[in-house]
């Protein structure tokens, strides 16, 4: 029986996973150690959304950067690791919707694939604040973060604000539900329980 997970490849869409390089709140290519590399796989469902959505992408000449969506339980755990601190991660891969292909961290991009802007970048990346988290020290990181929520406003942020709302709005109407917190994180909704277990997926099934 085929695996009920898809591969995302192919326009309007671009696989670019931020854990499958060191540019990430780690620091560390945490997918390519454990030789999952840039795999942008989802299970069936959610793929269903997405290409629903597919056709809107095009006619608004807008792609869809997928930056994070399976994640391997043992890549959930090293990270989990490298940041030990409560609000990087869930405490469990069981909790990780990720862990389940029922997640998808994304971010919408031009014609040309570069970036809308937006309050934070994804995940809230930043390189300097990075270096105090690795050295123990999340408490400016943590209050940066409050700039991933959907709620957050201030003046200054008027044109990253308006795209965050409106690749919210695309996200729901595409059939995804909102992490209030971090802006780029969308729900399959119910997508926890026996039908989307935690898998141990293997590249092979998916490399061209």
């Amino acid at each position: 029986m085929p695996l009920p997970y898809v591969r995302i490849d192919g326009e309007p869409f671009i696989a670019d996973l931020m854990y499958a390089r060191s540019d990430n709140m780690t620091g560390r290519a945490v997918y390519q150690e454990l030789h999952w590399g840039n795999l942008a796989v989802v299970h069936q469902d959610v793929w269903q959304l997405l290409k629903r959505a597919a056709p809107l992408l095009k006619k608004m000449h807008l792609k869809l950067k997928i930056c994070d969506a399976y994640r391997l339980p043992a890549a959930h755990d090293m990270m989990k690791k490298l940041i030990p601190m409560n609000g990087f991660f869930a405490e469990e891969a069981e909790k990780s919707q990720h862990c389940l292909g029922t997640a998808v961290d994304v971010c919408l991009c031009n014609e040309n694939g570069e970036e809308l802007l937006y309050p934070t970048k994804v995940d809230a990346y930043d390189a300097r604040l990075r270096k105090k988290v690795l050295a123990g020290d999340a408490e400016e990181f943590m209050a940066h973060l409050a700039k991933a929520r959907h709620s957050f406003y201030e003046e200054g942020y008027e044109e990253k604000i308006k795209n965050r709302e409106f690749l919210r709005d695309f996200m729901v109407n595409a059939g995804f539900e909102p992490l209030e917190h971090e802006w780029w994180h969308y729900n399959l909704p119910g997508g926890k329980g026996a039908k989307y277990p935690l898998v141990q997926l293997n590249p092979a099934d998916f490399s061209e």
